[in-house]
C-alpha cells in the first residue's frame, strides 16, 4: 500500500508491504510493530494529557516514516534518518504518523484476507474428494 503526504509543501510517497518490518529492523535493530504501537500510545496519552510527545517516540517515528519513504523511493540519496529529515524545515507527526499506522494496518487487513484466502484453498484440497470415474483396478468392461 502507498499513500503520498505533502510535508513542508513537497509531495513524499510512503510504502507499507511485508518487507517493511525487514527493512526496519535491519536498519535500526527495532520491531516496527511494536514501534508503531508504541508512538500511537504515547500519541494517544500525550492527547490526553496535553504533554509533549517522549523524545523516545519522535525518534521512533522519524525512523519509521524514513523506512517507508526510501521503501517508496528506493532511489532516494538520504542514507539516513537526519539526512532526510535534512531536506525539510518542519515535519508533523500529528499529520504524518496517521497516514503510516494506516498504511500499515491497511498491510494487515490484506496480509489477513490473503491467509483467510489460503486458509481456505488449503480446507478445500485437504477435502476427500470423490470420483465417480473407475479406478485403474476396474475394468471398464467389466472383465
Amino acid at each position: 500500500m502507498e499513500a503520498t503526504v505533502k510535508i513542508d509543501g513537497k509531495d513524499v510517497r510512503f510504502k507499507a508491504t511485508a518487507a517493511v518490518p525487514l527493512l526496519y529492523r535491519r536498519k535500526f535493530n527495532r520491531d516496527l510493530v511494536q514501534d508503531i504501537q508504541s508512538v500511537a500510545s504515547a500519541m494517544t496519552g500525550k492527547e490526553a494529557t496535553g504533554e509533549n510527545l517522549p523524545l523516545h517516540a519522535l525518534t521512533m517515528f522519524e525512523c519509521m516514516a524514513y523506512i517507508m519513504a526510501k521503501h517508496a523511493d528506493p532511489a532516494m540519496e538520504a542514507g539516513s534518518p537526519e539526512e532526510w529529515l535534512d531536506g525539510f524545515s518542519t515535519m508533523s507527526i500529528y499529520a504524518v504518523f496517521p497516514v503510516i499506522q494506516a498504511l500499515w494496518e491497511g498491510n494487515l487487513e490484506r496480509l489477513e484476507e490473503a491467509k483467510k484466502k489460503a486458509e481456505l484453498s488449503i480446507g478445500r484440497l485437504q477435502q476427500p474428494s470423490f470420483s465417480s470415474a473407475p479406478s485403474s483396478s476396474e475394468s471398464p468392461s467389466g472383465i
